[in-house]
């Protein structure tokens, strides 16, 4: 199956987390689906993408079987084939899922991410499946997932899909041109990870503001010169 590009992606995975997150509303229609690949929460990156594209993403992945239009609907409504179309479990089809939505991702991440979709029993399992795809990547000689180095600052390695192709990596937010290579030093941040190091980063801002503060009235305090 050849690589899917990043719109296709987005169609699908929307598909697969609508079918687990809001069932009475699947399948969806073409507005729907739409709505939600454009959703500006649980999406990394965040798209904007047109209905003309939307159409031609679900023509194509049709013609791979990876979605099916509804037949008992006025409406066209749409319904993906995603686990049976790749051959993987449902906790498999759910890890390459978040991934395709959320972006890398490290297995404590994708255990809080998926308690809508399927309920991993702990961080292990969810590294059972990981480990379980990169095997079976290995086997077959089409990789689904890699693991990205760990970076600076950070216990866990994240995680990433490889279903658009290993160039799609290159499309990472935060990632230079010497750091979008797989086997990189370095590995690309994520939207949602530079506003936390963000946070952080204005937390102890405040912090050492307060230290200063308090050093400044102690010094006050003791007669001493402040330098």
């Amino acid at each position: 199956m050849r690589a899917l590009t990043l719109i296709e992606a987005r169609v699908l995975a929307t598909l697969m987390e609508k079918a687990r997150t809001v069932p009475d509303s699947y399948p969806l229609s073409l507005n729907a689906l739409l709505l939600g690949c454009n959703q500006k929460t649980s999406r990394d990156p965040v798209m904007e993408i047109t209905e003309d594209q939307a159409q031609a993403a679900i023509d194509t992945l049709k013609a791979q079987s990876l979605v099916f239009e509804a037949s008992s609907s006025r409406v066209p409504r749409f319904e993906h084939n995603f686990q049976r179309g790749f051959g993987v479990s449902e906790p498999q089809a759910v890890l390459l899922g978040l991934l395709m939505l959320r972006g890398p991702q490290t297995p404590g991440e994708l255990r809080t991410s998926s308690e809508r979709w399927y309920k991993f029993s702990d961080i292990a399992s969810v590294e059972d499946a990981l480990g379980e795809l990169k095997a079976r990547s290995e086997d077959s000689g089409a990789a689904t997932v890699v693991q990205l180095p760990r970076a600076a600052g950070m216990r866990e390695q994240r995680w990433a899909h490889l279903l658009c192709g290993e160039s799609a990596l290159a499309a990472l937010p935060g990632a230079s041109a010497d750091d979008r290579a797989i086997d990189s030093q370095a590995e690309p941040i994520s939207l949602g990870q530079a506003e936390r190091l963000q946070q952080r980063l204005d937390a102890l801002e405040n912090q050492v503001l307060q230290l200063q503060g308090q050093l400044a009235h102690l010094q006050k305090e003791l007669g001493l010169s402040q330098a």
